[in-house]
């Protein structure tokens, strides 16, 4: 991915009028940062040391603000992004050994990818679904109530499946 000329001004409208060239850089950052991982999918760290380069920016001020949202991604994230909710009440009701049974599936441990990049497995501290414990999403779809092996067997079906 080339890192096209940003024009700072145009980006950034009145208020550009009024900043300084460095403030100019640092506020289009996060737009480019939030682009890169829309072409990509995440932050390479070429291409960040590409964009440091392109706005004068050191490399550690780039990755102090990219760190600081947990919308970055330093690494290749999977087709599926699984999460498993840890909130009070899936805890209660068995989603440790939810996750512990897709860590084992799937030979990864929670924050981690598969090789093939076919899954990501994170953990949340609440989905906000707490009548449905335990729960746990596949990209934007909530699957509830995983209690015993049969349900838990759909659900790791459901995430191999394409």
């Amino acid at each position: 991915m080339q890192i096209e000329k940003i024009q700072v001004d145009e980006q950034l409208g009145e208020i550009g009028g009024i900043l300084t060239d460095q403030e100019k850089k640092k506020g289009i950052l996060i737009h480019a940062l939030q682009q890169i991982q829309a072409d990509i999918g995440y932050l390479p760290e070429d291409i960040v040391r590409e964009l440091s380069v392109h706005l004068n920016l050191s490399m550690s001020e780039i990755f102090s603000v990219a760190s600081f949202y947990k919308m970055f991604y330093f690494k290749s994230r999977g087709k599926k992004i699984v999460r498993v909710c840890l909130g009070t009440a899936c805890y209660v009701r068995g989603s440790k050994k939810v996750l512990n049974a897709l860590e084992n599936a799937f030979d990864i441990k929670n924050g981690e990818t598969t090789g093939d990049l076919a899954m990501t497995l994170e953990t949340v501290g609440c989905v906000g679904c707490c009548g449905l414990a335990p729960v746990a999403t596949i990209n934007d779809d909530i699957t509830g109530e995983i209690i015993g092996s049969r349900k838990l067997e759909g659900l790791i079906r459901s995430i191999r499946e394409d």
